[in-house]
């Protein structure tokens, strides 16, 4: 039985360049495959063109690229797009391009399925399969960047981890793929254009806190009230708000960065004044700004939007305790790829 061809990109920099010299070539050959395989993002070593067929040959020996691919792509009457992408061992994940008028965002995937409960969210109702690996999460971002330039004319400019999964449950692979993303040898994309959303787990937020990343953090919110989170987001009761604020408060002692709080309001679920006191109260904690955002049904009808009376209700509460509140209207709904939407229906 033949050994298994490792995976290219689990090598860095130095690897490469140690395994050219260990091959009786130079090391720097290291340097121009590591250029192909992160910022010319090359699916194939037939794409390396200035190195030669019989190092190429080498390679393909020696290694395998597990790129991605888009199986399924759907663009919306608002120009989101969203892609079904294929991963090497034939998984599925999902990913969104949202456009506006002067950016385009990336919302990508960190998990095949999703490690935690939240009611609300369809991609919560599949099992979690597996982590994605750094360059999964990278590839998607190449990918969306390419429909960024091709249907919009111009590059991607935001990136929201956002998509299937939790983010700070695929720690290591986040960060490295942020790394590789941000990198001059990769995307060069700055960091503070580039937003984490968690459901709030508080060992890792803190941990994203001693790492001193440059990335934004949002927080899944949607109750400041315990047995009101809990209801809808179960995991509530291992990672209880208390720990939570403790945590951001953490964050923000090590970072200087306000906090973004991702709201959906549903009708009899949180919707009532002493709701919005606790968020107001929540939000004193640490500077933080929040976006109430447009709730999409996923199919059961357990929850339902709130009147726009009860949103109009936070907005003027939340300003007049001077609390930024931005609405956030959902993009991609007739194709399924707004928040919370994402289902691997396809």
């Amino acid at each position: 039985m033949k050994p298994q061809k490792k995976d290219i990109r689990a090598l860095t920099k130095n690897q490469l360049r140690d395994f050219f010299v260990e091959n009786g070539d130079k090391a720097f050959r290291g340097n121009q495959v590591y250029e192909w395989l992160w910022s010319k993002a090359a699916h194939s070593f037939d794409d390396m063109t200035n190195i030669s067929i019989t190092t190429r040959e080498m390679l393909d020996a020696n290694f395998v690229i597990n790129h991605i691919e888009v199986d399924a792509m759907q663009r919306s009457n608002d120009g989101t797009i969203k892609n079904a992408i294929k991963l090497h061992d034939g998984l599925i994940v999902e990913s969104v391009l949202i456009p506006t008028e002067k950016r385009t965002t990336a919302c990508v995937s960190s998990q095949v399925g999703c490690s935690l409960d939240c009611k609300f969210c369809a991609t919560a109702r599949l099992k979690r399969m597996r982590n994605l690996n750094a360059d999964e999460i990278y590839d998607q971002v190449v990918a969306i960047d390419k429909q960024s330039r091709l249907y919009h004319n111009h590059k991607l400019t935001n990136i929201v981890f956002m998509g299937m999964g939790e983010p700070l449950m695929n720690y290591n692979n986040v960060i490295k793929a942020i790394d590789k993303i941000t990198s001059p040898e990769g995307l060069g994309m700055s960091a503070k254009r580039i937003t984490l959303s968690t459901s709030g787990v508080p060992k890792m937020i803190k941990k994203i806190a001693d790492d001193e990343v440059k990335f934004n953090l949002a927080v899944s919110l949607h109750s400041a009230i315990d047995d009101v989170r809990t209801s809808i987001m179960p995991f509530n009761k291992n990672f209880p708000l208390t720990d939570l604020k403790e945590a951001l408060e953490y964050w923000y002692e090590k970072t200087n960065r306000k906090i973004t709080y991702e709201y959906v309001v549903w009708q009899g679920i949180n919707d009532r004044k002493e709701d919005i006191d606790a968020l107001v109260r929540f939000c004193k904690y640490v500077p933080a700004k929040v976006n109430l955002i447009e709730y999409n049904p996923i199919d059961d009808g357990e929850f339902q939007q709130a009147s726009e009376r009860a949103l109009n209700n936070y907005i003027s509460i939340l300003e007049m305790n001077d609390i930024v509140v931005n609405v956030r209207r959902s993009r991609g709904k007739d194709i399924d790829a707004a928040c919370g939407q994402l289902a691997n229906k396809s």
